[in-house]
C-alpha cells in the first residue's frame, strides 16, 4: 500500500491565511476560516481535480442554506465534513463514467522532466491507488489518506475531523485490512484481464 501512496501527486490550493472564527459565526466566516479544510476533505473523498472548485462551491451553498441549523456548541469541522461527504458522493455518481485521475493536477516542471517510463509508472501507481481507495467507505478512506498519504498523526486527524482518537485508530486499522483485500482483488482482476486479452497462438 505504501508504494502506491508514495507515487501520489496532490494538487494544492493557495489561499490567504485563515482567520480565527468569531463568536458570531456566519456562512462567510465559515468560508474564510475553513475553505482549505473543505478543499482537502473533498480531495480525500475522491473528488476529481477538475471538479474540486465546483464541489467546494456546492458545499458552501449548503452552508449558506443550512447555517441556521448549525449547533454552534459543536465543532464546525464535523458539520462541514458531513456536507462534504454528501457533495462528494453526488459528484462521484455524476462523474462515474469519466476518466480523470483522482488527486491529479496539471503537471509541473518536475513531471515534465521525468522520462516517459517514469510518467507511465507514476500514472499506473496512481490509477491503482485510486481504484483501491474507491472500494472502501468514505469515513475510513479519509482517515487512511490523511495518515498514510498526508502524513498526519492520529491526534491531528482526531482534531481535524472532530472524532475521538480511538475512532481514528479503529478506522485506520479497518481501512488497512480492507485495502489489502481490495488490492488483492484488483491484482486478480488485472491478471484475468491480461490473460483474456492475450491472443491465442496462431496455428499454421
Amino acid at each position: 500500500m505504501t508504494s502506491f501512496a508514495a507515487n501520489v501527486t496532490w494538487p494544492t490550493r493557495t489561499t490567504a491565511a485563515a482567520s480565527e472564527p468569531s463568536p458570531d459565526i456566519d456562512a462567510l466566516a465559515i468560508h474564510d476560516t475553513h475553505v482549505d479544510f473543505v478543499w482537502k476533505t473533498l480531495q480525500r473523498l475522491g473528488v476529481r481535480t477538475p471538479d474540486l472548485e465546483d464541489s467546494a462551491q456546492d458545499v458552501f451553498l449548503v452552508v449558506h442554506r443550512k447555517i441556521e441549523t448549525f449547533d454552534s456548541t459543536q465543532p464546525v469541522e464535523g458539520w462541514l465534513y458531513g456536507i462534504c461527504r454528501r457533495v462528494a458522493a453526488s459528484r462521484r455518481r455524476r462523474a462515474h463514467q469519466r476518466r480523470e485521475i483522482v488527486y491529479r493536477t496539471v503537471p509541473d516542471q518536475r513531471d515534465e522532466a521525468c522520462d516517459p517510463e517514469q510518467q507511465a509508472t507514476h500514472r499506473e501507481a496512481q490509477d491503482r491507488l485510486d481504484a483501491i481507495l474507491d472500494e472502501i467507505d468514505d469515513d475510513k478512506r479519509v482517515v487512511f489518506v490523511m495518515f498514510e498519504i498526508e502524513g498526519l498523526g492520529c491526534e491531528d486527524i482526531s482534531v481535524a475531523l472532530s472524532i475521538p482518537v480511538g475512532t481514528v485508530y479503529s478506522r485506520l486499522h479497518i481501512a488497512r485490512k480492507a485495502l489489502q483485500k481490495a488490492a488483492a482483488r484488483i491484482e486478480l482482476r488485472e491478471q484475468h484481464d491480461r490473460a483474456t486479452s492475450t491472443p491465442p497462438p496462431s496455428r499454421r
